[in-house]
């Protein structure tokens, strides 16, 4: 099979699109967008009927807590100046980075969030679906977490990454739109390890190896597209490290047609292996994460991916990567030549 033709461009915002911005942390200086666009082509592309494709976008970390918890109880919607790049997908999909409650207590542990309830009808009305698999699922222990499950349950906003058990959290989210029949799972493997669901325990689905590949591979016969939603890594790292590297690989020869990761807080870039795209940190979403260690990679934990894929049920037939972030920054991503990229 011949390879793709692989096309980076870097588009520079037109009036109207300089309007056009995210507040990654409330109550700073806005940045205005830098689009840069990814677009991979599969060759032999068998599209299938007309409208059997699915726009699916992915965001990185989402958390409601802090500054954007104030600001939002205050009355502005945190996803607002984000609105129609996200309405633009078929499909939505982010990693919620805190629980919702009211209930829990903090745990002795550096970093804790909890967002007021007030953030679940922004959720919902945004996204199709929020990974719970991350660090912070247990911040307020077993009774906030059972809170944040029940409160997205009420406001029909699925999540998959964590239960009231390990069979739930390993449970994937599957869904079907335009035809196209697609299931999400999601892992977390940053510790404490103690925030994983146990077989009468709430809890995060964990990236053991073994239990991931036969997830993989227990849902691949049943579904069309098959995606894994990642929390992994080292903070602050703009290369993913070997292990993430590994488990990626080991997940797509189980299976899987596309990986996407989060959690180090920066854009890590891409890879393929075996035709299969990898994307091993989205960064940052909305977090004002960045205030913590300002002298630490200001500008880099500043930004993030807005991953945009198109699927049919053949796998990935073309993404891109919307970049909101500092001018010009959008020529740093790093792209990798589709020399392999094949449809599955």
């Amino acid at each position: 099979m011949q390879p793709p033709h692989t096309r980076i461009s870097i588009r520079t915002p037109s009036r109207r699109s300089r309007s056009f911005v995210l507040r990654i942390a409330f109550g700073v200086v806005a940045i205005a967008i830098a689009q840069a666009n990814t677009r991979v082509m599969a060759a032999d592309d068998p599209a299938g009927k007309p409208g059997q494709q699915v726009r699916m976008a992915f965001v990185g970390d989402i958390m409601l807590d802090r500054d954007p918890g104030k600001a939002m109880l205050a009355g502005s919607d945190p996803f607002a100046d984000v609105a129609g790049l996200l309405e633009g997908a078929d499909l939505t999909v982010g990693n919620l980075e805190c629980v919702v409650a009211d209930t829990g207590t903090r745990l002795d542990k550096h970093f804790t969030f909890r967002a007021d309830p007030v953030a679940i009808p922004y959720l919902a009305r945004y996204f199709d679906a929020v990974s719970l698999a991350n660090n912070h699922t247990g911040d307020f222990g077993h009774v906030a977490l059972v809170e944040t499950m029940y409160r997205l349950r009420r406001a029909n906003l699925p999540f998959f990454g964590a239960g009231l058990n390990d069979r739930e959290a390993h449970t994937p989210w599957v869904v079907e739109k335009n035809g196209v029949k697609i299931a999400v799972l999601g892992y977390n493997e940053f510790r404490p390890r103690s925030f994983e669901a146990g077989p009468k325990t709430p809890g995060c689905a964990w990236s053991d190896d073994d239990k991931v590949v036969a997830d993989i591979k227990a849902i691949r016969p049943k579904v069309d597209v098959v995606m894994t939603f990642m929390h992994w890594g080292e903070e602050y790292k703009l290369q993913p490290n070997e292990r993430q590297k590994a488990l990626a690989h080991k997940m797509v020869d189980a299976g899987a047609d596309v990986v996407v990761g989060n959690h180090p807080h920066v854009i890590q870039g891409h890879e393929y292996y075996k035709g299969r795209l990898i994307t091993y940190c989205l960064g940052n979403f909305v977090f004002d994460e960045w205030k913590d260690d300002p002298e630490i990679m200001k500008e880099e934990r500043r930004m993030g991916w807005v991953l945009r894929l198109t699927l049919n049920k053949s796998g990935l037939v073309e993404w891109d990567a919307v970049v909101p972030g500092a001018a010009g920054a959008g020529g740093k991503l790093g792209a990798l030549p589709a020399s392999d990229a094949k449809v599955r």
